[in-house]
């Protein structure tokens, strides 16, 4: 970037600051707070110029983040937080997406380790399959490499895991279906051989039991993706359900598709909701009834506690659960049953 007047006035009033802010941003030099600095890059990006070149040591961490994939919105929110709060405490984000049928997490792994990773975080991944090999993650901390996990905890692993509490989501999803006169509800999630779909299931099968005496709940489990669960709510609608609370937005929309698909309507004919509160969730009509994941609190905590590590000389690796309150954020999904 040239630095001339204009270019750092149009910076200054992009993000709300004086020009002398924006100067001591590019130069290195003053005080400015993580918070103003940010609205300087962020400025700085959206009106297309060159970033001032960041100083970097030998020493600043390089952070390895692995996330399952980037078409699922709630593992691309996962993966934009990541990258911020890791910049923000002064490391390097290096962000990897598995792909289905090739590249895999532990592929991904290896590459990390070989470009000498400071710290991993891996995210919903095959720490959460209870089918899953874990040698790979005692690998690491064999190595002394600091690692936590988000969405998935296994006390296997000696290592702190950061995840929403699928229990009382669900919890507060049915509660909210059943003061509106459901009681035909049924769960579309994903398979139970994965840590968060055991947690939303059990907790289906306890609240069901609890508040309408249903002993066998229906629970469909198949993929969190729009297809399957478009396919898989064929059979929820032949079993008569008034409503169903998915494991993800994606499956609540594919969800919905296959009910009005079929002439029926959501919420007045069945009621649906979803599970993340991802992006533009709110801006559908109609607007999703869904569980909100608290995605900058989990990922802010997740990173302190790495970089925590980092800076520990003797630091000893132990398992610890961080569990962070959902909400239940009801939109045009739901109705009254009929």
């Amino acid at each position: 970037m040239t630095k001339n007047r204009t270019s750092m006035a149009d910076i200054a009033v992009h993000a709300g600051v004086s020009t002398a802010t924006v100067s001591r941003v590019f130069n290195g030099v003053g005080q400015v707070s993580d918070e103003t600095r940010r609205k300087v890059l962020t400025a700085i990006d959206e009106l297309g110029y060159d970033r001032p070149t960041p100083e970097r040591t030998p020493d600043t961490p390089t952070i390895g983040v692995i996330v399952p994939e980037l078409t699922n919105p709630i593992f691309a929110a996962f993966a934009h937080h990541l990258q911020e709060e890791v910049a923000r405490a002064g490391g390097i984000a290096m962000i990897r997406s598995q792909t289905p049928g090739a590249t895999s997490e532990f592929d991904h792994l290896s590459s990390l380790l070989e470009h000498r990773a400071s710290g991993l975080i891996f995210v919903s991944g095959r720490h959460a399959d209870l089918l899953a090999d874990l040698g790979p993650y005692h690998e690491v901390v064999a190595r002394s490499i600091p690692l936590v996990t988000i969405n998935g905890t296994r006390a296997e692993i000696p290592a702190p895991d950061f995840s929403t509490d699928d229990t009382l989501g669900i919890r507060a999803a049915v509660t909210h279906l059943h003061e509106l006169g459901h009681s035909r509800i049924a769960l579309l999630t994903g398979r139970t051989h994965i840590v968060p779909a055991l947690r939303k299931a059990e907790a289906f099968t306890q609240v069901m039991e609890e508040l309408v005496g249903d002993h066998s709940p229906i629970i469909e489990e198949t993929f969190y993706t729009y297809e399957a669960a478009a396919a898989h709510t064929n059979g929820l609608i032949e079993r008569g359900v008034t409503a169903i609370v998915t494991g993800s937005d994606l499956q609540a929309l594919g969800a919905i598709r296959t009910i009005t698909s079929l002439g029926l309507s959501v919420p007045e004919d069945i009621s649906v909701i979803g599970f993340d509160d991802s992006f533009l969730m709110s801006h559908l009509s109609p607007g999703l009834t869904t569980v909100h994941q608290p995605v900058p609190a989990i990922v802010a905590a997740a990173v302190r506690n790495l970089f925590e590590a980092l800076a520990t000389p003797d630091y000893t690796p132990e398992h610890a659960d961080y569990v962070f309150s959902p909400d239940l954020v009801v939109r045009a999904t739901t109705a009254r049953a009929k």
